[in-house]
């Protein structure tokens, strides 16, 4: 394969330039200007951005145990249309994966039945109940890239501390969920002024920012990886931006709805837009922004929860929370570039190789020899959302009917097309 004329940007080998990539077998051959191959598929990629393929660190895949609102092969084809190579999928699944069993499962199932690459990731305590560690030494070398218990806050300090040790030994992040069950009991949306005058019982800021606190107190008594997923609020954001001036060793991401939707999305209550951290105030999206803009929060990822129709058109209060993202998360994060918070170069690497690094990936790079996972960009693409396009099992999306601008037009995983878009259709 013999990708021609395209823009190549690769962060990891800061990369902006009119070349060419061959590819041979399932590495990267050769990156230059005016490559020559007589019997390779040649595809034209002019006026396009030719990036690695992007990897999406946080996503529910739902199998096993939840196969009626999305499964391994739709998971990955969503993935495969919003231009991820790559995803992470969290262990709340059921049985939640929390031993050696259930992560061979998910690789297994992703190779028979996946299009792009499946990391799966350990849950931190048994059942992710909180209380006892779960095996971890057998994730972790069954092929868990990280521990988190997703969906919970690990309450108990000991018990985190614990995780914390124990990881240093596998080098290896544990993802942190960061929110006090007790301050958070019962909330449904940001607890403020839209709360209130929709009657919804709110969750407060420091249900998350306590625990931010908290953890990175953990990370620095402890010298582990520590990973915040989600990051929603200005208060969380300042506490890890000033816990990196320190040294410790800890990161995080966001995801596009934290810095595209407010609290107001909830307003007719629109149960798409209910989500766990809850959509925040706008001084929250300026934070976030600025997070991202100045390196406090390294990666940007989906956190695609996909949920049945009857577990989100339902009363507010008992809907679940959550909404589908791999599909709709690249034209967000091109929107930041457009509205001059990230360069497209910044933009690339908080979906390529810092993920990558983080997990210790041989991905996130054009480099050759590396692995052949390119996703081709057409950044001017216009498109409206429709549900009934989307590769998800499920819909719950609040972007229904949003005009976006930005998509990948083809997708490749280890040197095969497993995406593409052709004549403004999808094949």
């Amino acid at each position: 394969m013999l990708i021609k004329n395209g823009r190549v940007i690769d962060p990891a080998n800061n990369i902006d330039d009119s070349l060419d990539i061959l590819v041979e077998g399932a590495v990267i051959k050769k990156v230059a200007r005016g490559i020559k191959s007589e019997d390779s598929k040649v595809i034209d990629a002019k006026g396009k951005i030719v990036a690695p393929g992007l990897i999406d660190i946080h996503t529910h895949l739902r199998e096993p145990g939840f196969e009626y609102k999305e499964t391994i092969k739709t998971g990955t084809m969503a993935a495969a249309a919003g231009g991820f190579t790559a995803i992470c999928c969290m262990p709340n699944t059921n049985p939640i994966n929390d031993n050696r069993a259930v992560t061979e499962f998910i690789l297994s199932k992703s190779a028979k039945e996946g299009i792009v690459n499946v990391l799966p990731i350990g849950a931190i305590t048994k059942g992710s109940q909180g209380k006892a560690l779960a095996e971890i030494s057998d994730m972790v070398n069954a092929g868990c890239v990280a521990i988190s218990d997703d969906g919970k806050g690990v309450m108990d300090a000991e018990v985190m501390r614990r995780a914390l040790e124990y990881t240093k030994a596998f080098d290896i992040p544990v993802i942190a969920h960061c929110e006090d069950a007790n301050l958070s009991s019962g909330g449904v949306m940001n607890e403020g002024f839209a709360s209130t005058t929709l009657g919804l019982r709110g969750i407060p800021m420091a249900a998350e920012e306590v625990m931010v606190v908290r953890d990175i107190a953990l990370a620095e008594l402890t010298g582990a990886k520590l990973h915040i997923a989600h990051v929603s609020s200005a208060g969380s954001v300042e506490s890890i931006r000033t816990a990196k001036k320190r040294g410790v060793k800890v990161t995080c991401e966001t995801c596009p709805h934290y810095f595209t939707l407010t609290e107001d999305a909830v307003i007719g209550y629109n149960t798409n837009a209910k989500v766990n951290p809850p959509l925040r105030t706008k001084e929250d999206v300026k934070a976030i922004k600025e997070g991202l803009k100045d390196g406090t929060i390294d990666i940007i990822a989906s956190d695609h929860a996909p949920h049945a129709v009857h577990e989100k058109e339902i009363e507010f209060d008992y809907a679940s929370f959550g909404m589908i993202g791999l599909e709709t998360s690249l034209p967000l994060i091109l929107r930041l570039v457009n509205e001059g918070v990230l360069s497209l170069n910044n933009a690339i690497a908080k979906a390529t190789i810092n993920p990558a690094r983080l997990f210790k990936l041989k991905k996130g790079t054009l480099s050759e020899g590396a692995d052949a996972d390119i996703t081709i960009i057409d950044t001017e693409k216009e498109w409206v959302v429709d549900v009934n396009n989307l590769k998800s099992k499920s819909k719950n999306t609040p972007f229904t009917g949003m005009k976006m601008k930005g998509r990948a037009v083809m997708t490749i995983v280890g040197g095969k097309v497993v995406y593409e878009i052709s004549d403004g259709k999808r094949e």
